[in-house]
Formats: structure tokens, C-alpha cells, sequence
């Protein structure tokens, strides 16, 4: 197993691939969210991907994976216990997405390289970064309605890391953070367009709601959580 200090330094070198710039199909027909499900009592962790098509948000496909967490919980390195039932879950779709959405940190993270970055970077994919919380980074003077964004800025070098972006009026922002092949622009439209109801993008919800029916059907002896439509 990799040790917390080489994982450290392998997102380090793996940062240098991390492209800023769109990189993205003309147009997007599919996109998929990702999100984890730990158990509270176990050792367990469940990973789904689920695929939309970018117009409807009609569910195209779901895959998902549940396996024992293999790396300890360690702020900054978050991308090396979720990236393994993620990744296997992915390798399970039927449909390959366009462009993801991961729960968590893009370039917005203490290295820059957040779970968005390791997992567009490992599957060569446009991914988008989308924490529910602030890893790091400082921003001010956002505005209370939907669509308002404000520039989330590196406490360090005052780098440009990601935004703030309030997706529903007067309720808490979404930090949004170019993962891989996303400028942080289009990472913004595209996060604001996806989240139609409910503060977060309805590919999130989704995969938290996949990822809790995996891990409920795994604990209760069915090997095979939810998969396909």
C-alpha cells in the first residue's frame, strides 16, 4: 500500500498533467457525478458513478463498487481512499460520460490537486470539481441569489483556485475547481446548469443516493450492489 508521504509526492508530480484549458466534446451528450457513501460502523466504502444525458438529466446508467477503505483518513490526501471503489465503479459503466462531477476538490486543495484532478488526470477525462465544504482558499462580497460567484483565492500565493458559486438563493455556496480538461469558467456554467432543484448538481445527489443503496445492499449479503438502469 502507498504511504501517506509517496502519495504526497505522487500528487505532486501528477499535478504537472492537469490541463486548465477545455478540452471538452462539441457537444456534451452525457455527464456523470460521483460520490462515496463511508459506513459508520465498518470499514467499508461504496462508490457510484452515475450518468445523465446533459440536456434531460435522465439517468442513463449506474454503477457502483463496495470494498474496505485501504487508506487512512489523512486531510489533503482524501483522493487516495476514495479514488479505488470510484475507479472500479467507473470501469462498470455502460455508457461513458462526456464529462464528470466529483464530490469533492479540484485545483481548489492544498496541493492542487484534488480528487478531481487525480481522478481526470488517471482516466485522461474533463472532470469538474464540486465540494459541499471549503478545503482552502478565501473568498468575500458573494451575493445571495442563485448564479452569484465569487473568485476562491489561495491563502498563500492569492492564486485564482476555484469559485464560490451560490446555486440556490441565500443558501450556502458550492466550491467549484477545475479538475481536468475544465476551464474554471465553463466548470461554473456547467455546475450551476446541473444543479436545477437543490443546492448541489443533480449528478451528486444521485451518486450519494446510488452509493447509500450499495452499501446498504452489500451489508445486508448482496455482493452485487446496484448496477444499470
Amino acid at each position: 500500500m502507498i504511504t501517506p508521504a509517496e502519495a504526497i509526492t505522487l500528487q505532486e508530480q501528477l499535478r504537472a498533467q492537469v490541463i486548465t484549458t477545455d478540452v471538452l466534446p462539441h457537444p456534451i451528450r452525457t455527464i456523470a457525478g460521483t460520490d462515496v457513501e463511508y459506513d459508520k460502523s465498518t470499514n467499508l466504502i461504496a462508490g457510484s458513478v452515475v450518468v445523465m444525458d446533459y440536456n434531460t438529466l435522465a439517468v442513463l446508467a449506474v454503477a457502483s463498487h463496495c470494498m474496505e477503505v485501504t487508506f487512512p483518513y489523512i486531510p489533503g490526501l482524501f483522493s487516495f481512499r476514495e479514488m479505488p471503489p470510484l475507479l472500479e465503479a467507473y470501469r462498470q459503466l455502460q455508457v461513458e460520460p462526456d464529462l464528470i462531477i466529483c464530490d469533492g476538490q479540484g485545483l481548489a486543495h492544498q496541493r492542487r490537486f484534488g480528487l478531481a484532478c487525480h481522478f481526470g488526470v488517471t482516466l485522461d477525462k474533463p472532470v469538474i470539481g464540486c465540494g459541499k465544504t471549503r478545503l482552502c482558499g478565501e473568498y468575500e462580497n458573494l451575493g445571495e441569489t442563485r448564479g452569484s460567484v465569487a473568485p476562491l483565492i489561495a491563502e498563500d500565493d492569492q492564486a485564482l483556485i476555484g469559485n464560490a458559486l451560490r446555486t440556490r438563493d441565500g443558501i450556502n455556496p458550492v466550491f467549484v475547481s477545475t479538475g481536468h480538461k475544465v476551464s474554471l469558467a465553463t466548470a461554473t456554467d456547467i455546475v450551476l446548469k446541473i444543479a436545477t432543484q437543490y443546492r448541489l448538481p443533480e449528478t451528486t445527489r444521485l451518486a450519494d443516493h446510488y452509493a447509500r443503496l450499495a452499501l446498504l445492499a452489500y451489508k445486508s449479503g448482496s455482493k452485487e450492489p446496484p448496477a444499470g438502469i
